[in-house]
């Protein structure tokens, strides 16, 4: 029994070891990615972009979609959703490879701004330091207006106002409610979900994101069906 724990204390000690080594390589990663480039020069150089779109300006439906899709608890978080994390690491271990990351929209943004897209264990953890430091200067509102500003909705287009205009022709106050929810949904996978690589599939992702938003209480079921209806 004696032999066991010790086995036990000793897996323990290498273990936390790891993890305070991936803690302090990302921390590093961190602080380097702002020494290079501090946040707030960061934050200009892309509300400086040409068709920049500031949240006032976004539709609430979009915003209750992308919500619902992508970060249910965005609003209550302080940039990590610890919830979010723990359901992806069972995930993870079920599959038994880095298959879910349990980002929030911070997270993302944090990524975004200064990381790659690669699936690294050090580089999340210096994402979570940079969500941390982005929740600490900016309002809600700010991340997600920046949010929607640089992630990538396919055919080319990082903004949202771009998107909008590439895949409906129209500005985002002229989008309908089905056409906020398709555009929500097409970010988690461009290349399958965009309406010009394949509107089956793509209309398949606006009914999830529909099923999200019921499920998150941003629409009835009446009105869901309402939304589908005149997709149609």
């Amino acid at each position: 029994m004696k032999k066991l724990l010790k086995i036990l204390i000793f897996l323990s000690l290498i273990g936390i070891s790891i993890a305070l080594l991936f803690v302090g390589n990302g921390y590093n990663m961190y602080k380097e990615a702002l020494k290079n480039t501090p946040l707030n020069e960061k934050v200009l150089e892309i509300r400086k972009k040409e068709n920049y779109t500031k949240f006032s300006e976004l539709p609430q439906m979009y915003v209750n979609a992308v919500i619902s899709v992508e970060d249910k608890r965005f609003f209550k978080h302080n940039g990590i959703d610890i919830l979010a994390i723990g359901r992806a690491a069972i995930n993870d271990i079920k599959e038994m490879a880095y298959v879910e990351g349990g980002s929030t929209i911070t997270q993302q943004l944090a990524k975004n701004m200064y990381f790659t897209q690669e699936k690294k264990m050090i580089r999340k953890v210096a994402e979570m330091f940079m969500a941390f430091k982005i929740e600490k200067n900016y309002s809600k509102e700010d991340i997600f207006e920046l949010y929607v500003n640089t992630i990538y909705f396919g055919d080319g287009y990082y903004l949202v106002k771009e998107a909008a205009k590439g895949y409906f022709g129209k500005e985002l106050d002229e989008l309908t409610n089905g056409e906020c929810i398709l555009l929500a949904g097409i970010p988690n996978a461009p290349s399958v979900y965009a309406p010009t690589k394949n509107k089956e599939l793509s209309i398949k992702r606006q009914k999830q994101v529909i099923d999200k938003m019921i499920e998150n209480k941003f629409l009835t079921k009446d009105e869901a069906n309402e939304i589908l209806e005149q997709a149609e």
